[in-house]
């Protein structure tokens, strides 16, 4: 005689399958085992025919290879500038995006001697439980989740930064978004919570353009070392193709990645020891020391003001000598602070984040200008003592 719960399950099978909307290929045996828990799946438009109708200008494109190609030359050591990624720590406002990639176009410019610019366009948010999972899987942010209405905002959004002049870095977090925004992103981040994950390794190695790689939530580096180095050869996987059909992709690995210093959830790691210890175990893979430093998460606890504490400490060391650090990122918006939708149903207040907690404009400004500053300082005196020499 059959246990009461097995019996129970099968009920439950079979009154899912009267009900589900979501079709079932095993239908005609009147008990279900697939799809018992959608609700729904609704087709979406496919790549190749979004970026046919956001389609990126020749200029456009050879911007975002060439700032493809300048960072790759600083992680291998051929280029002298530092890479910074400022921005908001989610984008959720693309007039709020908009007006900030206009300021930074105008300091890009100025400072490119010293510093190679990009704007943190992040539109997909990793979530330790539940929350805002970014603009492209709920641009309207009421739950409505709508996705295809998300992908050409973000897409659209690109495509404006990128016509400023201004390269566009982001997190890769779904590994089916790529095939819709990547050909306009010049450097990617894989985060904390995925660079562990074999999809996203896989992922990375077949990127068009750099990657950095963040130490786990508990701090441990060589998770991000073992995703660089994964990321660097061939792989074969399940994913889809520009007309959106599944198809098995085969990368020839991503020889262009960092690893990215972000903290953890028991303190900061960007101090002088962690650096080294990240270098260290770069070398001891047979890679490249190339480290980015993270100024918010956990080596700011989260609190925006603490950001240029981290700031001024990485740079110090980048000065005195460690040419192994390549870049910080920022968590920079127009005002200071951060807001929660929440507690502003319909009325957020414009240019305040709506997740981490970000510095304000003004103290971009002078950060990136004072580094600048210090950086050529650094590199005229190098050059003086060549010349006598």
């Amino acid at each position: 005689m059959r246990p009461r719960t097995m019996e129970r399950k099968l009920s439950c099978s079979v009154a899912a399958g009267k009900t589900s909307a979501v079709p079932d290929g095993n239908s005609n045996s009147g008990i279900r085992t697939e799809n018992l828990n959608l609700t729904g799946l609704i087709p979406l438009i496919t790549p190749f025919a979004l970026k046919r109708k956001l389609a990126a200008s020749a200029k456009v494109l050879e911007n975002i290879a060439r700032a493809r190609m300048e960072i790759g030359n600083i992680i291998a050591g051929d280029d002298h500038r530092m890479i910074v990624v400022a921005g908001p720590c989610s984008i959720h406002d693309p007039a709020e995006a908009l007006e900030y990639a206009g300021r930074l176009a105008r300091l890009r410019e100025e400072l490119a001697d010293d510093l190679l610019i990009l704007m943190r366009v992040y539109f997909e948010k990793p979530r330790t439980t539940v929350g805002w999972k970014g603009l492209i899987s709920d641009p309207r942010m009421d739950g409505s989740f709508e996705i295809a209405y998300g992908l050409r905002t973000a897409r659209n959004l690109l495509l404006k930064i990128s016509s400023m002049g201004v390269p566009a870095a982001a997190e890769m977090l779904d590994p089916i978004v790529p095939q819709y925004t990547a050909d306009l992103i010049s450097w990617a981040a894989i985060g904390a919570r995925t660079t562990e994950s074999q999809i996203h390794r896989q992922m990375a190695s077949g990127l068009s353009m750099p990657v950095g790689f963040k130490n786990s939530t508990d701090g441990n580096i060589q998770v991000a070392v073992d995703a660089m180095e994964s990321a660097r050869h061939p792989h074969s996987f399940l994913g889809i193709n520009e007309e959106g059909h599944v198809a098995i992709v085969r990368t020839r690995g991503n020889l262009s990645g960092n690893v990215i210093l972000r903290g953890s959830s028991s303190g900061p790691n960007y101090g002088v020891r962690w650096i080294r210890e990240a270098c260290r175990r770069m070398s001891a893979s047979g890679l490249r020391p190339a480290v980015m430093v993270d100024c918010s998460h956990g080596n700011s606890g989260k609190r925006y003001e603490a950001q240029e504490r981290v700031w001024n400490n990485v740079l110090s060391q980048r000065i005195d000598g460690n040419g192994a650090i390549i870049g910080m990122l920022l968590e920079s918006n127009l005002l200071e602070g951060g807001q929660k939708v929440a507690e502003y149903p319909g009325k957020l207040r414009y240019g305040i984040s709506i997740t981490d907690e970000c510095v304000c404009w003004n103290t971009t400004e002078r950060l990136l200008r004072e580094t600048a500053r210090l950086l050529g300082k650094q590199r005229s005196s190098k050059k003086g003592i060549r010349e006598s020499n």
